[in-house]
């Protein structure tokens, strides 16, 4: 901005939008000096560099105003956990199954954990088992199976994820 551009000579646009060309930098800041604007780099990896002159204050102020409407309009997502044992009841397997549904709609990405404690282990086949019964269960929604169930320590972990599009 203004003294602190280093190059001999830019590439001009005025407060008016109109192109002046290739100008020398003291003509170029004469010019946004005579207007009483600055003299900003647009461009400054060009050969040579596009530089404005604008009211920086307001463009600073406008650059911020864009990326604040940006940033509302973009959705997070989210990865929720839903955690279980594979000695689960109906009611409770259904619990879980209603909440990974209502995540997925939301647009969130659910991890699905099934614990194994102490002498559980040895019976990790029985929570693959409820692993694919709850992958089943949810084929029926607009989901896709992000990661496959894999043992992870004492858990068997598996991912949703919505469906693009």
């Amino acid at each position: 901005m203004n003294e602190f551009i280093r190059s001999k000579e830019v590439r001009l646009i005025d407060e008016n939008g109109e192109n002046h060309g290739v100008v020398l930098t003291s003509k170029a800041l004469q010019m946004a000096e005579d207007a009483d604007l600055d003299l900003v780099l647009i461009s400054p990896n060009q050969n040579p560099p596009v530089a404005k002159i604008l009211d920086y204050g307001k463009y600073k102020y406008e650059q911020a105003k864009k990326a604040k409407e940006a940033k509302k309009k973009q959705h997070v997502v989210e990865i929720k956990e839903v955690k279980m044992r594979y000695k689960i009841d109906v009611h409770d397997y259904e619990v879980r199954l209603k909440s990974t549904k209502k995540f997925i709609s939301q647009g969130n990405k659910v991890k699905v954990v099934v614990m194994l404690r102490g002498r559980e282990m040895q019976h990790s086949h029985l929570a693959f088992e409820l692993a694919q019964r709850f992958i089943g269960d949810m084929e029926k929604e607009a989901v896709t199976l992000e990661k496959k169930p894999q043992l992870e320590g004492r858990n068997v972990t598996f991912y949703f994820a919505p469906q693009a599009g």
